[in-house]
């Protein structure tokens, strides 16, 4: 009879068991647009230091945020892309303890110096000079712009 039971019902009898584990620790990369927006649900590829193939990828949660366990010491490279053409790439510095290491330049890894009104004022006098030049040059060869 219990013969019968292994063969009619085998995943039963041959299943093993499952365990979670709640940790802390861990790097948590918090991805924003220049506006204090938070790049939800945009792809995320983890790069360890001197791979070729990706450690880790995934995407970041509706706050912005992706978390990674490092396993070796090294710059890991972490690359953001949120699929409507905004790309962040952020440099993690990780030590041999293998915890983020305390560097003001990966905390400002990704941002400008510009704000985002001086890059439009930018823009426009790009758009703005070419025009000039372009029409200044066509007055020169004598061809009048009605």
């Amino acid at each position: 009879m219990i013969w019968l039971l292994v063969f009619l019902l085998p995943s039963q009898f041959c299943a093993h068991g499952v365990k979670s584990f709640v940790g802390s620790g861990g790097i948590v990369v918090t991805s924003q647009y220049d506006t204090g927006e938070a790049m939800s649900y945009a792809r995320v590829r983890i790069l360890a230091p001197g791979a070729k193939l990706p450690f880790q990828s995934g995407r970041t949660d509706r706050n912005g945020r992706f978390c990674f366990f490092p396993d070796v010491a090294g710059d890991w490279e972490m690359v953001v892309n949120d699929e409507m053409g905004h790309r962040l790439e952020v440099n993690v510095p990780v030590n041999e303890q293998l915890v983020l290491e305390e560097d003001t330049q990966s905390a400002k890894a990704g941002q400008s110096a510009l704000s985002r009104y001086e890059k439009a004022l930018i823009g426009f006098s790009i758009i703005f000079g070419i025009s000039g030049v372009f029409f200044w040059c066509r007055v020169k060869k004598g061809r009048v712009v009605s």
